[in-house]
């Protein structure tokens, strides 16, 4: 075993260490190593450098706050060269897994991505066909609507029309009526006026032949009365005319009857 101290190296003791590795030790044996911590980044670059030369890194301890050790053991160089020739097919083999896993994981993306754009267009058409039965459903709702509004508004109109046309039917009635009425009333009272008049032209009339029967009625009455007085005169003297002269006969007065005149 063997023990070296880089810290005066400070963060520039890689290739001193790789030197000591390989001049230094002896194929199995082991040496300690010595550096200053720094920003922390040596204690994994060292072990990273260990690896990299194919020898194996047996411990990675704090020796203090400032100071680190690393205890490597050095590989034969054949032992480096299998292992370097592992590691290369490791690295194929890994780069060929990644390329793989990457081809499978690129397969899978796109075949997600597809069901994806698949799932996502078959949303969206559904999406689409849904609005677009909502928006004919609605269009029908509002055609339908607009439709009962306007057939509603249509029997409203008619109704009024209707109600309008039924009452000037009933007032040109009921003008019709009171002016049949008011016809009949007028010719009724003409009717009666005229029959009143009638009537007292009528009575007017009859009054007037009365009173010109009884004027005539009388007027023969006093004639008569002066014919029977003069027949009486006239045989009176006529009896008393073998004692006495005869005097003269006189002709009979006539007596002038005054006529009334007809009632109007």
């Amino acid at each position: 075993m063997q023990r070296y101290d880089l810290r005066h190296l400070h963060d520039d003791f890689y290739d001193r260490m790789g030197e000591l590795i390989e001049t230094g030790l002896k194929v199995g044996e082991v040496g300690i190593f010595l550096f200053e911590v720094g920003n922390f980044d040596s204690i994994q670059k060292s072990a990273d450098f260990v690896r990299e030369m194919g020898h194996d890194l047996m411990n990675s301890l704090k020796f203090n706050e400032v100071d680190w050790t690393i205890v490597v053991k050095r590989v034969s160089n054949e032992e480096i060269a299998k292992r370097k020739e592992a590691a290369e097919k490791a690295a194929i083999l890994a780069e060929e897994q990644r390329i793989e896993a990457e081809r499978i994981a690129k397969e899978k993306a796109e075949a997600k991505a597809k069901a994806d754009a698949e799932k996502a267009a078959a949303e969206a058409k559904a999406k689409e066909e849904a609005e677009k039965a909502a928006a004919e459903a609605k269009a029908k709702e509002e055609a339908e609507k607009a439709a009962a509004e306007a057939k509603a508004k249509e029997e409203a109109e008619k109704a009024a029309a209707e109600a309008k046309a039924k009452e000037e039917a009933e007032k040109a009635a009921a003008e019709a009526k009171a002016k049949e009425e008011a016809e009949k009333a007028a010719a009724e009272a003409k009717a009666k006026a005229d029959a009143e008049k009638a009537a007292a032209e009528a009575k007017a009339k009859e009054e007037a032949e009365k009173a010109v029967a009884e004027a005539k009625v009388k007027e023969e009455a006093e004639k008569v009365a002066t014919e029977a007085k003069a027949k009486e005169e006239a045989e009176k003297a006529a009896a008393e005319a073998p004692a006495k002269k005869a005097p003269a006969k006189k002709a009979p007065v006539k007596k002038t009857t005054t006529r009334k005149k007809k009632a109007k």
